[in-house]
């Protein structure tokens, strides 16, 4: 459960969503990876909370399709959450395993009531658990964030009262636009990704 100020937001309920939200993953990855560079994408929250689920849905949604990019690794699905107990030792994992990687880091957030269901799309790393006053370190090259309810007082009890239904559908065209935003990077534009 990330903790953030958003400047620029996409509504879910758009009909332009995914095609605005692959756009600006696509250009963020496109002008910032290196083409020798492994990207991982790393989905953070629990299975154990609804509001912080986003991540881990995410990550379940992205599985089927990830095996299709040579250079791209997910981390955080429903069977294996990457949250707060394990953060820690899964960066330590990943900078032990992957040379100079790159990594698009996805985390639910708490915000204002009319920003509840928008998503925000970063240059530079999210907070995980500044949105519940846990200290866990910061993490990501390119950040995702989606606002899955309001935040302010008694966050925990708004996150177990926060609506399946918002967060499966955030999730569904968080996990939809990044999935574009690949294709287009590492298919249609091989000259740019392609190896020295």
């Amino acid at each position: 459960m990330t903790g953030i100020v958003c400047k620029d937001y996409v509504n879910i309920k758009s009909p332009y969503a995914i095609m605005n939200i692959s756009k600006s993953i696509f250009e963020h990855l496109y002008s910032s990876i290196e083409t020798y560079q492994e990207l991982i994408i790393l989905c953070i929250g629990t299975d154990r909370s609804t509001g912080d689920s986003l991540g881990p849905i995410v990550g379940y949604k992205l599985k089927p399709y990830i095996s299709s990019y040579e250079k791209v690794h997910l981390l955080g699905t429903l069977d294996q959450p990457v949250h707060a107990k394990n953060l820690e030792d899964t960066i330590n994992k990943i900078n032990s395993t992957y040379r100079n990687p790159f990594i698009l880091a996805i985390d639910a957030s708490l915000g204002s009531f009319n920003k509840i269901g928008y998503v925000n799309i970063n240059k530079g790393p999210l907070k995980p658990g500044l949105g519940v006053n846990k200290n866990l370190p910061s993490i990501g090259d390119i950040s995702i964030t989606g606002i899955v309810n309001v935040g302010g007082i008694m966050e925990y009890m708004v996150l177990q009262n926060t609506r399946l239904g918002l967060v499966m559908n955030m999730a569904e065209i968080i996990a939809k636009s990044i999935n574009i935003a690949l294709f287009k990077l590492y298919y249609e534009d091989k000259d740019n990704m392609s190896s020295p």
